[in-house]
């Protein structure tokens, strides 16, 4: 959670308590304020940014991720991220401690999950798949096409899976001068005992610690009932 994201400072006139700690300062995106931007874009994504003196980061949402969530084999939601660094020093940026809230159930606050370690999952039940199959095929031999088909494209999902994470999933790092922005996917879980099913519009608060301040995206999805962006065809 991100309750987890503290700063220390001095908690009383007397003097600074190294032991008490203190909640990041907190900004958030609210639609019409300066800094604050929103869009439809043709490529299916609705876009919030928020932009101040030292900085700029952009949630990039997929108009369809609520129906996209629930044909994934795990129940995972997905958002882009995007950081700009424009100041003088220099920005941490540390996408495991992002939490999103789903504002319908309950509040319930789900933190970052770690890529590396879906990765290594997918790759696990990849191949616990492949003993399973390799057993059936030895049981029942005359099933051997079939089976090796299940695990051929079994193999191929898992591949496409891993490779997304290993490259796509936004990584921490800081930002400076010589490298000014970062992008990629951040996922969360949408399984808990607060989540039976995702309803046809949800309500999030994403919060993003960027250093020592926190960015809160509060957003809907889709924005307003039956909201609708018409994707441009790719060329061929």
């Amino acid at each position: 959670m991100l309750s987890a994201v503290l700063l220390f400072s001095a908690a009383r006139a007397t003097g600074p308590d190294p032991d008490k700690p203190v909640a990041a300062s907190t900004s958030r995106w609210e639609e019409g304020q300066p800094g604050c931007t929103f869009s439809r874009d043709d490529d299916g994504k609705y876009r919030y940014g928020f932009w101040n003196a030292d900085y700029g980061v952009v949630l990039a949402v997929d108009s369809q991720e609520l129906e996209k969530v629930r044909r994934r084999a795990q129940p995972i939601f997905a958002l882009l991220l995007t950081v700009h660094y424009r100041g003088e020093h220099s920005l941490n940026v540390t996408p495991s401690q992002a939490s999103l809230e789903f504002v319908k159930h309950y509040h319930d606050v789900h933190g970052a999950l770690d890529p590396d370690n879906l990765a290594s999952k997918q790759q696990k039940d990849a191949d616990t798949l492949a003993e399973e199959i390799q057993h059936a095929i030895r049981k029942h031999p005359e099933k051997q096409a079939e089976k090796e088909a299940v695990l051929e494209a079994d193999r191929k999902d898992a591949a496409e899976m891993i490779e997304f994470l290993n490259t796509r999933s936004l990584r921490a790092m800081t930002l400076d001068s010589g490298h000014p922005e970062t992008s990629g996917w951040v996922l969360f879980s949408t399984h808990s005992k607060w989540i039976d099913h995702l309803q046809k519009q949800e309500e999030f608060v994403l919060r993003v610690p960027l250093g020592n301040r926190v960015v809160e995206f509060p957003f809907s999805l889709p924005p307003s009932e039956g909201d609708l962006i018409l994707r441009n065809r790719p060329e061929k």
